[in-house]
């Protein structure tokens, strides 16, 4: 007799208490994919966020003319690990602040504060206080804002949010293996008649656990597939959403994109969801047949 012959009685083709698996590992596999892509989202959003801002100071020049702000830039791009100082127009603060104030909305009797936008060497460290040090020998008083301070929050931050999204995919993993291993172990048992039939007929446990653990392989496969688009969906609708943002709000997000590692995950969720599918079975099977000797 064929293995064919045998599993067709054993395993229909169609069995509707498998519909219901199906789809619950089909949800787990899209919510595994999502949080595995958003765990990888945060890499490049940290790098994206902070690569902009390190290595940059701010230089808040107190109660100062024109001239003494044009003195203050000439004394900061002196400086040993400066590569250059820009004096901060007017114009341009006005143009940062129009997400707020909007293009014409800011008062011109409001105060602003001169600044000075300073690019450091990369192996500077920490030269905001002497930034602010050499202007008081000069008479100016400043504030210097290391933006290294920020970026090492927006790290920490994005780190944390990484150990929760990976956390999330190892949970939803783990739950699909033990829905799969609960619904093998109840097919077995709804089959327990036919399975005694093969075994006097001479079948070994690792013939029956085989049927199984094929079975559930090709399950595993198409709901990680079905899985894994679904999660493509959802990236491209996200993808969409933060293209139509107006310029003028889009720099308040990260940079989305779908690249090639993202592609990666996406094509290996099948593979992976069917491996486990067929693991747990075939454990599964192997150990309620050796309970039963």
């Amino acid at each position: 007799m064929s293995a064919d012959s045998r599993e067709a009685p054993l395993l229909p083709v169609s069995d509707a208490r498998e519909s219901a698996l199906f789809f619950v590992d089909s949800a787990l596999c899209f919510l595994a994919a999502i949080a595995a892509l958003s765990a990888r989202a945060t890499y490049g959003a940290a790098a994206d966020w902070t690569s902009e801002v390190e290595g940059e100071i701010t230089v808040r020049l107190m109660d100062v003319d024109s001239r003494a702000a044009r003195d203050a830039e000439r004394l900061i791009g002196d400086m040993n690990s400066v590569i250059s100082s820009n004096l901060v127009e007017r114009e341009d603060i006005a143009e940062l602040l129009a997400p707020w104030f909007g293009r014409d909305g800011l008062p011109a009797s409001l105060p602003l504060p001169m600044l000075v936008e300073v690019k450091t060497a990369p192996d500077a460290v920490r030269i905001g206080p002497d930034i602010e040090r050499e202007l008081a020998e000069a008479g100016i008083s400043a504030r210097a804002d290391d933006h290294a301070d920020w970026a090492g929050d927006v790290r920490r931050s994005l780190a944390t949010i990484r150990l929760v999204a990976l956390g999330a995919v190892a949970l939803l993993a783990a739950t699909a293996i033990a829905v799969i291993a609960f619904a093998t172990h109840a097919a077995l048992l709804a089959r327990r008649d036919i399975v005694d039939v093969l075994h006097l007929s001479g079948a070994e446990d690792s013939f029956i656990a085989n049927l199984f653990e094929r079975r559930f392989w090709i399950l595993g496969l198409q709901a990680g597939a079905v899985g894994a688009l679904a999660a493509l969906g959802g990236v491209a609708i996200m993808l969409f959403s933060a293209n139509s943002v107006s310029a003028d709000r889009s720099w308040l997000l990260p940079t989305l994109n779908l690249d090639l590692w993202d592609v990666i995950i996406l094509l290996l969720s099948p593979i992976v969801a069917g491996f486990a599918a067929r693991t747990a079975a075939r454990v599964t099977v192997v150990r309620s047949l050796a309970g039963t000797v």
